[in-house]
Parts: C-alpha cells; sequence; structure tokens
C-alpha cells in the first residue's frame, strides 16, 4: 500500500455488460488497530469539482459492500488497516480518460477520546489540528485514469 489514503492502484472506471456504469477508488485506513464500520463517519467524495455524497458512495470491505446507513449499525465487521476499502460510485460513462482531481475525508471514533471532540467533526472539512491517526482524515490527491 502507498502512504497516502488515497491509493492509486484501483482508480478505475466498472464496467458491465459492456457498459461504463460508474467508478471506483481505494482508500487506506492510517490508523494502526483497525476499527469497526460503525466507528467510521464517511463523508463526501469530490472529483473535479463535482460531489458525490456519501449516500452515492458503497463501501467494499473484506469483499462485501455497504452503505453508510449498513456501516452505522455494524459492530461486527473489522476494517483491517493492511487492507485498503473500495469506493464505489454509480455514474453512467464513469469518468474520463485522463487526471482527476479528488478529494476524500472520513472520520473514525475512539473509545479514548472525548465524545464532545467526535461529534463536532466533519468529515468534508480540515480538522483545525491536524492529528490523522486519531481519526480525521480529509485527502486530496490527483490521479490518472487511462
Amino acid at each position: 500500500m502507498e502512504k497516502q489514503v488515497i491509493q492509486s492502484v484501483g482508480f478505475r472506471n466498472i464496467c458491465r455488460d459492456g457498459k461504463v456504469v460508474g467508478f471506483q477508488l481505494k482508500i487506506r485506513l492510517p490508523y494502526y488497530r483497525g476499527v469497526f464500520l460503525s466507528q467510521i463517519k464517511p463523508g463526501s467524495l469530490t472529483i473535479d469539482g463535482e460531489v458525490f455524497t456519501k449516500d452515492q458512495i458503497i463501501w467494499r470491505i473484506g469483499g462485501e459492500d455497504y452503505t453508510p446507513e449498513q456501516m452505522r449499525g455494524d459492530w461486527k465487521t473489522h476494517w483491517n488497516p493492511l487492507e485498503p476499502a473500495t469506493l464505489i460510485v454509480q455514474k453512467e460513462g464513469g469518468l474520463a480518460q485522463g487526471y482527476h482531481d479528488i478529494t476524500y475525508g472520513y472520520c473514525v471514533t475512539h473509545s479514548y477520546m472525548p465524545p464532545e471532540m467526535e461529534a463536532a467533526s466533519d468529515p468534508n472539512q480540515p480538522e483545525v489540528v491536524f492529528m490523522p491517526e486519531m481519526g480525521h482524515h480529509l485527502n486530496h490527491r490527483r490521479l490518472l485514469i487511462v
């Protein structure tokens, strides 16, 4: 895996029955212990200025697909930090070939952090104090689809 949260491997369009129906990208978890899905607070994905809300994004972890609503109530499924998650977005025609500017953020809760701090975390906004190991990850990357 790469050091960046947004991985370059796995960024591609998705084809079904010979037709491009969307795209995917992979992200990693920089927290060394991993988290349960209920600890993840997904944010919006922005690609070249186009915003895809958290409800338009499916998370694939461990070969299974989850909506944000399903993740919120799932306290059994664990996201291992050595396995990237795949984010899947339905978009007719997918993304054009070429470079794309990507911004994606998510927050992760921890039992040892004050609830007030975590309640105020917005996965779509940078934190005042940057501590990615504490669960806030707003990331930017420019990647190529060929």
